[in-house]
């Protein structure tokens, strides 16, 4: 890959997050209240080949993640991210057939959006104010 195929995936999920979270912290910190949920990918906890940036990327979002979390706790600010296997989208649907995903896959299917949004939506919520610094794999039992 060229540099600029490594700058520009690192660049959009390391400055992204940045770029996304330092506006909203403070007035998280002031009301001593906040969720942080980033969503990420298995690449970044198992890696995939070809995709290095990516993995990489996702890794460094993973840490920065969790670095926050123990910054913020003691504020009522929790950080956490979400890293989805594979999910039934339009891009899932191009790149992997169904034995492919039996395959790989131990609950033999994708996951649906919806339940990936209900991670999202539990890890919003005020039930979640135990869980912090976590990187939450939803990916039918992918290593």
């Amino acid at each position: 890959m060229t540099f600029e195929q490594w700058h520009k995936v690192v660049d959009v999920t390391l400055h992204g997050f940045y770029h996304v979270t330092q506006p909203l912290l403070l007035p998280m910190l002031r009301t001593r209240w906040g969720r942080i949920i980033s969503i990420s990918s298995i690449a970044g906890v198992i890696g995939n080949r070809g995709q290095t940036n990516y993995a990489a990327a996702k890794a460094g979002l993973h840490g920065a993640s969790k670095s926050l979390a123990f910054e913020v706790a003691s504020r009522g600010v929790t950080v956490n991210v979400v890293a989805p296997g594979i999910v039934q989208t339009p891009m899932a649907q191009a790149a992997f057939s169904k034995e492919q995903i039996d395959a790989m896959v131990p609950v033999k299917r994708a996951g649906t959006p919806e339940e990936v949004a209900a991670l999202v939506g539990f890890l919003a919520s005020s039930d979640a104010g135990y869980i912090t610094g976590q990187v939450i794999s939803i990916n039918g039992g992918m290593a």
